[in-house]
């Protein structure tokens, strides 16, 4: 017990390290001035580094070997087991990593994330190009670091889909995308018959923020433990899970974007909120996977939020707060108006049919970058090609093309996957939430959405990252990941809304 109190203590460190770290990221994308940007470059690559050091120490080496081989004979689902077995693999690859490496990596990530907003708000390529250039570079560097069987992206992916081979999700893609492509070219035969013009009449940025927050408090979100404040790009970041902060932007003329990406980052947040005190400052505090992660706020997002009887219960407050543009709707045209489906430019406001095909093209042109297929210098070319081909639209401008996504600029290659991942995730757990809680439409439409939450802490929250998502998927379901649940869902769904 005194190795593991020493090693606890040593993790507890790093893990504040690695907090402060995401302070400062949080406030370069919030409220840091653009001018503070080499300052603040300087200040993350010196944190990574000393707690990358911390980290891959010899003592901590020692530590998780000696309580390993000592512990070995416990119960997997027990708490120290997993622990070990999580920091294992941690220490595993953190230490293929030079700490002057990980430095380098932080401090240029913090020039290009600043360099990547100022870029598109000018709509200007040629501003971020050398900074992606530097990222990719980078992370060439990192993936030979860590080593891989068969591709690099198996290195990188494996940093946020633990166990998940490039290999297995382009097959799961590949399967998905036969499925989706005839939906969509279906759908587009009928777009008549959904009308989402309601969305796109001008709303008031203030009433919009109001009401997001009056979603976030409706699905559970605790303001005592977090708040809300404006990005580029929306995202949720957790410094302990008693301070869980998500970021919005409003866009005056597209009201479903402020909603549902308060939303999409509460689902993230209520998973932050919810994991245990008693993991906190240790490597399983947080979430199981980035595809664990994702199917909480495709969850909240997707499946409650743009459900009919979510609509029931919020279209009183959308009324209320939009009196002039609520004046020819009711819960059921609002219903069908955010559940449009129709191809569009923009990753985060893109409907559930074809969101995964935003996610497939990223994941090609990840690939096809890391493996000098494609030079960067080219992608925004190839982006509008693929889009093309992908969903049969050019986007007007870099901005809402190969600039509109903040991942590349952090470095988070290898991160896009996990979005869908997370969705096919997300499908199957409600599928099995209903067989087990019953009526959830009834109790939606009544604005009790503490049923659920509760079903999810019960099944999710509370294991933070001990389990794998296959593991989460078999305990939770009785099966692995599958996308059967998925596609039954949108066919479902979408043949009653437009008749097919």
């Amino acid at each position: 017990m005194d190795k593991l109190q020493e090693l606890e203590t040593l993790l507890a460190e790093v893990a504040d390290l690695a907090k402060a770290e995401a302070v400062l990221g949080w406030d370069q994308q919030t409220f840091m001035p653009p001018g503070g940007a080499p300052a603040r470059a300087l200040q993350s690559s010196l944190l990574s580094r000393l707690l990358h050091e911390k980290f891959t120490s010899e003592r901590v080496g020692h530590l998780i070997d000696d309580l390993s081989a000592e512990m070995a004979d416990l119960p997997y689902a027990d708490d120290t087991a997993a622990l070990l077995r999580v920091l294992k693999r941690d220490y595993a690859k953190a230490l293929r990593l030079p700490a002057a490496f990980v430095g380098e990596l932080s401090h240029a990530s913090g020039l290009a994330t600043t360099a990547w907003a100022q870029a598109r708000a000018a709509n200007d390529w040629h501003a971020f190009e050398p900074h992606l250039a530097r990222m990719l570079e980078l992370k060439q560097r990192q993936a030979e670091y860590i080593g891989y069987t068969t591709r690099q992206y198996d290195a990188l992916l494996d940093d946020y889909e633990p166990d998940m081979p490039t290999s297995q999700v382009a097959k799961i893609f590949d399967a998905v995308r036969q499925e989706l492509v005839p939906l969509v070219q279906a759908i587009q035969a009928e777009t008549q018959r959904v009308d989402d013009a309601v969305l796109h009449r001008t709303y008031d940025g203030a009433k919009q923020w109001a009401l997001a927050h009056d979603a976030l408090r409706a699905i559970g979100y605790d303001f005592e433990r977090g708040r809300m404040d404006h990005a580029p790009h929306p995202f949720c970041i957790s410094f302990s899970n008693h301070d869980v902060r998500v970021t919005n932007r409003v866009l005056p003329n597209l009201f479903s974007s402020c909603l549902y990406s308060a939303l999409h980052e509460g689902g993230h947040a209520l998973y932050e909120q919810g994991s245990p005190d008693k993991f906190e400052r240790t490597a399983l505090s947080g979430g199981a996977s980035l595809g664990v992660h994702e199917s909480q706020s495709r969850l909240w997002e997707n499946l409650v939020g743009r459900s009919r009887a979510f609509w029931e219960f919020f279209f009183p407050k959308f009324k209320k707060t939009f009196r002039k543009n609520a004046a020819d709707m009711d819960a059921e045209k609002m219903y069908r108006a955010v559940n449009k489906a129709q191809p569009s430019f923009i990753r985060v406001e893109a409907d559930e049919v074809t969101y995964s095909l935003h996610i497939m093209l990223r994941f090609e042109a990840e690939n096809l970058l890391l493996e000098n297929k494609l030079r960067v210098s080219e992608l925004p070319t190839w982006w509008d090609e693929a889009m093309s081909s992908y969903l049969g639209i050019t986007p007007p401008d870099v901005a809402r093309g190969a600039l509109q996504d903040v991942h590349w600029s952090m470095g988070l290659y290898g991160y896009f996957p996990t979005y869908s991942l997370g969705t096919f995730f997300s499908a199957q757990l409600f599928e099995q939430a209903r067989k087990e809680l019953g009526d959830l439409d009834a109790q939606f439409a009544r604005g009790d959405f503490q049923t659920l939450r509760a079903w999810l802490q019960t099944k999710i929250y509370q294991h933070g990252r001990k389990f794998t998502l296959n593991e989460l998927a078999l305990q939770i379901t009785g099966e692995p990941l599958q996308t059967r649940s998925y596609l039954a869902y949108l066919k479902k769904k979408y043949s009653e809304l437009y008749g097919l």
